[in-house]
């Protein structure tokens, strides 16, 4: 989770003066909130938020949320409003109000007022806007009841921490995604009732290496499936990808290695250091933004969207995940296979046995299932084994020290809300320990060409989605997941299906227009 830079200003505001004898409480899961009370609010956290409007001379605030599918949302306020509101200990307490029913999958028009409270451990000066900004994430809740929000995607992954600790099976989880994306020079698309189109264009495209680009061509095109790790002049994205992760260090987020991906037309990869579940989906939301805001600042245009190119290779989100009992790596065991614990063996088990209804929050688009495709990069089918990056789960044997030890779920990809995605595949591994589901013997060939009749994801929406209609019920322990929220997001989901399906495709004109 994005923190605040360690500051050396002694400001501190004047409504929290009376609160000096509070205990601050960290990381806290939400329960209510009861106006004029400080009760559960890190009055430290406040304190750092103030000195870092005072060092970074801010003059806007920007409140954010995520919707249930994963768009981060937001308005500002001005800094002088902020403060005026805190001479009442409301924004911190009583938050300020938005209309729920105009954000995708929240509420109807006649129950709209909701209410978003700021975490003030995310805060974090904002490097893409002009004007001082500084970022706040919020919490929603419900103004009439003062309790979290039932659809609220980040409350859904303070709860799944939250169970987690409740069984005992370990106190902490870690995340680590990979998510890459592509950058264009060119992105253009319409849908009417007489047409249907896209065009997106890259100076590296392996199409444009007979073009002309004003009299000329440099030539040094990435060639379809080329693209990891040619340098310059293939790889034209250096400075951009750089300039992303120094902007991303400035919000506070660790940045492990970023690089050309596989694909041709400008894809990449930048990988985050690891961390737990709720404080890395605030940090893949930071990302996103930080991605799509510096690519804008170049020209270009980037996207999340899992596969924008016939023919070549889509963008995925490997998600390494592990299970820790504070210092402890649960899923390393030295006497097992590569290393894993039968904790670990069985929490793939659970990823194995109910992939099915995960890749409805992993891979949530009708254009995931044109990524997941045998014979391409994306692993679809559901076994495990070391080193295979063929396998839905591999285990990575990079390193041998046991704080290394985890499981990498290929599937997902990076349009997922990843908080619900996370979550739910922490669901399932927890459901996999509990009912020491066996994921069968690892599979050590290339499943690409040898698949023996291998059990796979889901090859559309429609069939994700019918899936978690019928095996949902172990999101639902701990009432981590709730009904409201599954039924307003299998209807999206739904809505999108019927989108797509009712509409012609350009491919149809070519193959059926003169039959």
């Amino acid at each position: 989770m994005p923190t605040a830079t360690a500051a050396t200003s002694s400001t501190s505001h004047t409504a929290l003066a009376a609160t000096k004898s509070l205990s601050p409480v960290r990381h806290t899961l939400p329960t209510s909130r009861r106006q004029g009370s400080m009760d559960g609010v890190n009055v430290e956290a406040i304190e750092r938020v103030y000195r870092m409007m005072e060092e970074n001379k801010i003059q806007i605030i920007d409140l954010r949320f995520v919707d249930l599918f994963g768009l981060w949302q937001h308005f500002s306020i001005t800094r002088s409003e902020m403060e005026y509101k805190d001479l009442k200990l409301s924004l911190w307490v009583d938050g300020l109000g938005f209309d729920g029913s105009s954000i995708r999958g929240f509420q109807k028009i006649n129950e709209s007022d909701m209410v978003l409270i700021p975490d003030p451990l995310t805060a974090f000066v904002d490097p893409m806007t002009s004007t001082a900004t500084l970022v706040l994430n919020c919490d929603i809740f419900d103004p009439t009841t003062k309790l979290p929000y039932s659809k609220d995607p980040r409350y859904i992954a303070k709860k799944a921490e939250e169970y987690l600790k409740s069984t005992g099976i370990a106190t902490t989880s870690y995340w680590g995604p990979e998510a890459e994306f592509f950058i264009f020079d060119h992105a253009s698309y319409d849908q009417n009732v007489h047409e249907g189109y896209y065009h997106i264009d890259s100076s590296e495209g392996a199409w444009n290496s007979g073009a002309y680009e004003e009299g000329k061509n440099l030539a040094y095109k990435i060639r379809n499936k080329e693209g990891y790790f040619p340098c310059a002049p293939h790889d034209t994205l250096q400075d951009v990808r750089s300039e992303i992760v120094l902007d991303l260090q400035k919000c506070g987020i660790q940045v492990e290695v970023h690089h050309h991906e596989v694909a041709t037309a400008g894809q990449c990869e930048i990988d985050m250091r690891f961390t737990t579940l709720t404080a890395m989906a605030d940090k893949l939301l930071i990302y996103k933004y930080i991605v799509k805001n510096v690519a804008r600042k170049y020209g270009k245009v980037a996207t999340f969207m899992p596969k924008p190119l016939f023919g070549d290779n889509g963008s995925g989100m490997h998600t390494h995940q592990s299970l820790w009992n504070d210092a402890t790596n649960l899923f390393y065991d030295a006497e097992g296979y590569a290393g894993l614990s039968q904790m670990a063996k069985w929490y793939i088990g659970g990823l194995l046995k109910h992939a099915h209804a995960l890749m409805a929050f992993c891979a949530p688009t009708t254009n995931s299932y044109k990524r997941l495709t045998p014979g391409y990069e994306a692993p679809v089918n559901l076994v495990f084994g070391m080193r295979n990056r063929s396998a839905a789960c591999r285990i990575p044997m990079i390193s041998e020290n046991p704080k290394a030890k985890r499981i990498e779920f290929r599937p997902p990809d990076p349009m997922c809300n990843p908080y619900l995605s996370f979550s739910a595949l922490l669901m399932a591994g927890l459901d996999g320990i509990r009912n020491k589901i066996d994921p069968g013997k690892p599979i050590e060939v290339n499943t690409y060409i040898d698949d023996a009749g291998l059990p796979t994801v889901p090859s559309s929406l429609d069939q994700s989605l019918a899936a978690l209609k019928k095996d949902h019920a172990f999101l639902l322990e701990g009432d981590v997941f709730t009904k409201d929220l599954l039924d307003s997001y299998m209807e999206k989901l739904e809505s999108d299906i019927n989108t797509v399906r009712l509409r012609p495709h350009p491919a149809e004109f070519q193959m059926y227009f003169d039959m």
